[in-house]
Protein backbone atom coordinates (compact mmCIF):
# COMPACT_ATOMS: atom_id res chain seq x y z
CA UNK A 1 0.00 0.00 0.00
CA UNK A 2 1.59 3.97 -0.36
CA UNK A 3 0.84 6.18 1.81
CA UNK A 4 2.89 9.20 0.33
CA UNK A 5 -0.02 11.59 1.54
CA UNK A 6 0.00 10.63 5.23
CA UNK A 7 1.92 13.80 6.73
CA UNK A 8 0.16 16.72 8.12
CA UNK A 9 2.15 19.23 6.18
CA UNK A 10 1.32 17.47 3.11
CA UNK A 11 -2.51 17.34 3.95
CA UNK A 12 -3.30 20.68 4.74
CA UNK A 13 -1.48 21.63 1.51
CA UNK A 14 -3.20 18.99 -0.24
CA UNK A 15 -6.44 20.95 1.07
CA UNK A 16 -5.35 23.94 0.10
CA UNK A 17 -4.21 23.81 -3.54
CA UNK A 18 -5.99 20.50 -4.83
CA UNK A 19 -8.32 21.45 -7.62
CA UNK A 20 -11.47 19.90 -6.87
CA UNK A 21 -13.33 18.00 -10.26
CA UNK A 22 -15.11 20.50 -12.21
CA UNK A 23 -19.30 20.72 -13.07
CA UNK A 24 -18.44 19.49 -16.61
CA UNK A 25 -16.94 16.08 -15.17
CA UNK A 26 -19.50 15.54 -12.05
CA UNK A 27 -22.83 16.06 -14.80
CA UNK A 28 -21.11 13.64 -16.94
CA UNK A 29 -21.16 11.11 -13.93
CA UNK A 30 -24.32 11.82 -12.59
CA UNK A 31 -25.60 11.90 -16.05
CA UNK A 32 -24.64 8.37 -16.90
CA UNK A 33 -25.68 7.35 -13.21
CA UNK A 34 -29.31 8.33 -14.17
CA UNK A 35 -29.54 6.66 -17.45
CA UNK A 36 -27.82 3.35 -15.77
CA UNK A 37 -29.58 2.98 -12.91
CA UNK A 38 -31.86 6.24 -12.30
CA UNK A 39 -33.36 7.73 -8.84
CA UNK A 40 -33.22 7.40 -5.95
CA UNK A 41 -29.51 8.46 -5.89
CA UNK A 42 -28.98 7.18 -1.74
CA UNK A 43 -25.12 6.38 -1.37
CA UNK A 44 -22.04 7.77 -3.11
CA UNK A 45 -18.20 6.03 -2.06
CA UNK A 46 -15.28 8.41 -2.88
CA UNK A 47 -12.70 6.11 -2.81
CA UNK A 48 -9.15 8.02 -1.84
CA UNK A 49 -10.40 10.82 -0.85
CA UNK A 50 -8.26 12.66 0.32
CA UNK A 51 -9.68 16.07 2.15
CA UNK A 52 -12.42 15.57 0.23
CA UNK A 53 -12.51 17.67 -2.84
CA UNK A 54 -14.80 14.79 -4.78
CA UNK A 55 -17.08 13.86 -1.67
CA UNK A 56 -18.12 17.62 -1.41
CA UNK A 57 -19.26 18.13 -5.35
CA UNK A 58 -21.25 14.92 -4.94
CA UNK A 59 -22.51 15.42 -1.81
CA UNK A 60 -26.13 17.88 -2.61
CA UNK A 61 -26.82 14.86 -5.28
CA UNK A 62 -27.21 11.70 -2.86
CA UNK A 63 -28.79 11.07 0.29
CA UNK A 64 -25.27 9.60 1.87
CA UNK A 65 -21.76 9.96 0.98
CA UNK A 66 -18.99 8.31 2.20
CA UNK A 67 -14.91 9.32 2.22
CA UNK A 68 -12.53 7.02 2.29
CA UNK A 69 -8.77 7.38 2.80
CA UNK A 70 -5.94 5.34 4.00
CA UNK A 71 -4.89 8.92 5.45
CA UNK A 72 -6.23 10.23 9.12
CA UNK A 73 -4.53 13.51 8.33
CA UNK A 74 -6.02 14.03 5.46
CA UNK A 75 -9.36 13.18 6.90
CA UNK A 76 -8.60 15.30 9.55
CA UNK A 77 -8.42 18.39 6.92
CA UNK A 78 -11.38 16.64 5.36
CA UNK A 79 -13.90 17.25 8.27
CA UNK A 80 -13.17 20.37 9.02
CA UNK A 81 -15.01 21.56 5.93
CA UNK A 82 -18.11 22.56 7.72
CA UNK A 83 -21.43 22.61 6.07
CA UNK A 84 -21.77 19.10 4.76
CA UNK A 85 -23.93 17.13 7.27
CA UNK A 86 -24.48 14.00 4.64
CA UNK A 87 -20.43 13.42 4.74
CA UNK A 88 -19.07 10.71 6.68
CA UNK A 89 -15.28 10.34 6.53
CA UNK A 90 -13.79 6.56 7.43
CA UNK A 91 -10.27 5.24 7.61
CA UNK A 92 -9.85 2.43 5.45
CA UNK A 93 -8.78 1.24 1.67
CA UNK A 94 -10.37 0.40 -2.21
CA UNK A 95 -9.43 -3.01 -1.71
CA UNK A 96 -11.29 -3.86 1.24
CA UNK A 97 -14.51 -1.14 1.59
CA UNK A 98 -16.00 -1.03 5.28
CA UNK A 99 -19.58 -1.08 3.63
CA UNK A 100 -22.47 -3.52 3.41
CA UNK A 101 -22.75 -5.52 0.04
CA UNK A 102 -25.24 -4.40 -2.48
CA UNK A 103 -25.33 -1.14 -1.38
CA UNK A 104 -23.63 1.37 -3.16
CA UNK A 105 -24.64 3.02 -6.02
CA UNK A 106 -21.71 5.33 -7.00
CA UNK A 107 -18.01 4.51 -6.61
CA UNK A 108 -15.89 7.19 -7.54
CA UNK A 109 -12.18 8.07 -7.11
CA UNK A 110 -10.56 11.56 -8.59
CA UNK A 111 -6.48 11.38 -8.88
CA UNK A 112 -6.50 8.15 -6.69
CA UNK A 113 -7.10 5.03 -8.96
CA UNK A 114 -3.87 4.03 -9.63
CA UNK A 115 -3.06 3.56 -6.40
CA UNK A 116 -5.14 0.67 -5.84
CA UNK A 117 -4.74 -3.03 -5.85
CA UNK A 118 -6.62 -4.06 -9.53
CA UNK A 119 -7.54 -7.07 -8.78
CA UNK A 120 -8.79 -6.37 -5.19
CA UNK A 121 -10.40 -3.25 -5.80
CA UNK A 122 -12.53 -4.43 -8.91
CA UNK A 123 -14.20 -7.43 -6.54
CA UNK A 124 -14.55 -5.25 -3.81
CA UNK A 125 -16.92 -3.18 -6.20
CA UNK A 126 -18.35 -5.81 -7.79
CA UNK A 127 -19.25 -6.63 -3.70
CA UNK A 128 -20.27 -3.50 -2.78
CA UNK A 129 -22.59 -1.64 -5.99
CA UNK A 130 -26.22 -2.74 -6.10
CA UNK A 131 -27.56 -4.11 -9.22
CA UNK A 132 -27.30 -1.29 -12.07
CA UNK A 133 -24.80 1.21 -9.49
CA UNK A 134 -21.88 2.59 -11.08
CA UNK A 135 -17.86 2.55 -11.11
CA UNK A 136 -16.55 5.80 -11.63
CA UNK A 137 -13.01 7.32 -12.14
CA UNK A 138 -11.92 10.45 -13.42
CA UNK A 139 -8.19 12.29 -13.53
CA UNK A 140 -6.29 15.14 -15.69
CA UNK A 141 -3.64 14.41 -17.80
CA UNK A 142 -1.19 16.89 -16.54
CA UNK A 143 1.31 17.07 -19.57
CA UNK A 144 -1.44 17.80 -21.38
CA UNK A 145 -2.21 21.30 -18.95
CA UNK A 146 -1.95 24.70 -20.37
CA UNK A 147 -1.69 28.30 -19.23
CA UNK A 148 -2.69 31.75 -20.52
CA UNK A 149 -1.59 35.20 -20.02
CA UNK A 150 -2.03 37.87 -22.81
CA UNK A 151 0.88 36.46 -25.33
CA UNK A 152 2.97 34.68 -23.14
CA UNK A 153 0.78 31.62 -22.28
CA UNK A 154 2.90 28.92 -24.42
CA UNK A 155 6.11 30.13 -22.21
CA UNK A 156 4.14 29.73 -19.25
CA UNK A 157 3.15 26.06 -20.41
CA UNK A 158 6.96 25.59 -20.90
CA UNK A 159 8.08 26.77 -17.87
CA UNK A 160 5.42 24.41 -16.35
CA UNK A 161 6.43 21.14 -17.94
CA UNK A 162 9.92 21.92 -17.00
CA UNK A 163 9.27 21.86 -13.27
CA UNK A 164 7.35 18.29 -14.00
CA UNK A 165 10.13 17.02 -16.35
CA UNK A 166 12.88 17.86 -13.44
CA UNK A 167 10.33 16.18 -11.02
CA UNK A 168 9.74 13.10 -13.16
CA UNK A 169 13.06 10.40 -11.64
CA UNK A 170 11.16 10.70 -8.83
CA UNK A 171 7.64 9.72 -9.81
CA UNK A 172 6.28 6.62 -8.87
CA UNK A 173 4.96 3.71 -11.29
CA UNK A 174 1.22 4.09 -9.95
CA UNK A 175 1.28 8.18 -11.12
CA UNK A 176 2.71 6.79 -14.50
CA UNK A 177 0.01 4.44 -14.67
CA UNK A 178 -2.69 7.57 -14.33
CA UNK A 179 -1.59 9.18 -17.07
CA UNK A 180 -1.57 6.43 -19.25
CA UNK A 181 -5.64 6.78 -18.54
CA UNK A 182 -5.64 3.77 -16.15
CA UNK A 183 -5.83 1.79 -19.48
CA UNK A 184 -4.77 -1.42 -17.68
CA UNK A 185 -7.82 -1.02 -14.94
CA UNK A 186 -10.17 -0.31 -17.91
CA UNK A 187 -9.40 -3.28 -19.38
CA UNK A 188 -9.42 -5.15 -16.56
CA UNK A 189 -13.15 -4.29 -15.47
CA UNK A 190 -15.34 -7.11 -15.53
CA UNK A 191 -18.52 -5.17 -16.67
CA UNK A 192 -19.36 -5.56 -20.10
CA UNK A 193 -21.28 -1.78 -19.90
CA UNK A 194 -18.27 0.79 -19.74
CA UNK A 195 -16.98 3.29 -21.23
CA UNK A 196 -14.15 5.99 -21.00
CA UNK A 197 -14.56 9.58 -22.06
CA UNK A 198 -11.36 11.11 -23.06
CA UNK A 199 -10.09 15.05 -23.82
CA UNK A 200 -12.83 16.79 -21.74
CA UNK A 201 -11.16 20.08 -21.55
CA UNK A 202 -11.73 22.49 -18.62
CA UNK A 203 -10.78 26.17 -18.84
CA UNK A 204 -10.42 27.91 -15.51
CA UNK A 205 -8.12 30.35 -13.95
CA UNK A 206 -5.23 30.06 -10.83
CA UNK A 207 -3.00 32.27 -9.53
CA UNK A 208 0.78 32.31 -9.50
CA UNK A 209 0.87 31.72 -5.94
CA UNK A 210 -2.05 28.56 -6.58
CA UNK A 211 -0.18 26.95 -9.43
CA UNK A 212 3.16 26.46 -7.33
CA UNK A 213 1.17 25.43 -4.69
CA UNK A 214 -0.39 22.79 -6.88
CA UNK A 215 3.15 21.86 -7.82
CA UNK A 216 3.60 21.47 -4.18
CA UNK A 217 0.77 18.63 -3.69
CA UNK A 218 2.17 16.25 -6.44
CA UNK A 219 3.65 13.36 -4.53
CA UNK A 220 7.11 13.42 -6.73
CA UNK A 221 7.48 16.85 -5.82
CA UNK A 222 6.94 15.60 -2.03
CA UNK A 223 9.33 12.35 -2.28
CA UNK A 224 11.68 15.14 -3.88
CA UNK A 225 11.27 16.85 -1.04
CA UNK A 226 12.12 14.52 1.57
CA UNK A 227 15.49 14.17 -0.06
CA UNK A 228 16.23 17.49 -0.95
CA UNK A 229 14.43 19.95 1.00
CA UNK A 230 16.35 23.05 0.54
CA UNK A 231 16.59 22.65 -3.61
CA UNK A 232 13.16 21.63 -3.40
CA UNK A 233 12.38 24.94 -1.76
CA UNK A 234 14.15 26.52 -4.11
CA UNK A 235 12.66 24.82 -7.33
CA UNK A 236 9.11 26.59 -6.19
CA UNK A 237 10.29 30.12 -5.59
CA UNK A 238 11.98 29.91 -8.90
CA UNK A 239 9.47 29.09 -10.20
CA UNK A 240 7.26 31.64 -9.18
CA UNK A 241 9.76 34.26 -10.14
CA UNK A 242 10.06 32.47 -13.42
CA UNK A 243 6.60 33.20 -14.38
CA UNK A 244 6.52 36.42 -12.96
CA UNK A 245 8.92 37.50 -14.90
CA UNK A 246 7.79 36.03 -18.05
CA UNK A 247 4.00 37.76 -17.45
CA UNK A 248 5.63 41.54 -16.27
CA UNK A 249 3.62 41.07 -13.29
CA UNK A 250 4.78 41.74 -9.70
CA UNK A 251 1.86 39.87 -7.78
CA UNK A 252 1.39 36.26 -6.57
CA UNK A 253 -2.40 37.07 -6.66
CA UNK A 254 -2.50 37.80 -10.74
CA UNK A 255 -4.47 35.18 -12.43
CA UNK A 256 -3.67 33.17 -15.48
CA UNK A 257 -5.28 30.83 -17.38
CA UNK A 258 -5.24 27.20 -16.61
CA UNK A 259 -6.60 24.88 -19.13
CA UNK A 260 -7.01 20.93 -18.02
CA UNK A 261 -7.88 17.98 -19.85
CA UNK A 262 -9.54 15.30 -18.15
CA UNK A 263 -10.48 11.88 -18.55
CA UNK A 264 -13.58 9.61 -16.94
CA UNK A 265 -13.97 5.90 -16.65
CA UNK A 266 -17.60 5.09 -16.40
CA UNK A 267 -19.20 1.38 -15.75
CA UNK A 268 -22.06 -0.13 -14.51
CA UNK A 269 -22.75 -3.42 -12.49
CA UNK A 270 -24.92 -5.99 -14.42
Amino acid sequence: MYRLFDGKDHAFIYHKYRIPPPEEVKNLILQYLEKKKGQPHVLAVDLGCGTGQLSRVLAPHFQEVVGIDVSESQLEQARAVPGYPNITYREGSAEELPVPDGSVDLLTASSAAHWFDQSRFLAEANRVLKVGGCIALLDYILSNSRLHYQDCGDRLTHIFKEVKQDLMPHTSSPVAASQSKLQDLFTAIPFPDKERIDAIHVNTSISVRDLTGLIETWSMFQTFKKKHPQEAEDLLISTQKRLLKEMGAMSLDTEIGHEMEYFCILASKP
